[in-house]
């Protein structure tokens, strides 16, 4: 069974940071690439960074020199670094891990910025 679990969510502050975590299990995940994507209430699903199975790594213009994606392959773990956060970054977090003939997701972690 493939399970991607979410972590790191919470109340931060504007111009504070958090870490989320994304742990993957039942796949090879070195050989997935991941991302991470965000929901707002009322709003689309935005993806907000991709890293690939050898490790480049792409984001959108929302988050890019605030956001950084890292993975690590030995924990089967993907993790999102969000620095200098805006209260606009509220939003439900999630992880996806996809390859040729798979795609998984995992549940989200709620993401909250407020003074």
């Amino acid at each position: 069974q493939v399970q991607l679990v979410e972590s790191g969510g919470g109340l931060a502050q504007p111009g504070g940071s958090l870490r989320l975590s994304c742990t993957a299990s039942g796949i090879s995940f070195s050989a997935y690439d991941m991302a991470w994507y965000r929901q707002a209430p009322g709003k689309r699903r935005e993806l907000l960074a991709v890293i690939t199975k050898s490790g480049n790594t792409n984001y959108a213009d929302s988050v890019k020199d605030r956001f950084t994606i890292s993975r690590d392959n030995a924990k089967n773990t993907v993790y999102l670094q969000m620095n200098n956060l805006k209260p606009e970054d509220t939003a439900v977090y999630s992880c996806d891990a996809h390859a040729l003939s798979a795609r998984y997701w995992g549940q989200g972690t709620q993401v909250t910025v407020s003074s």
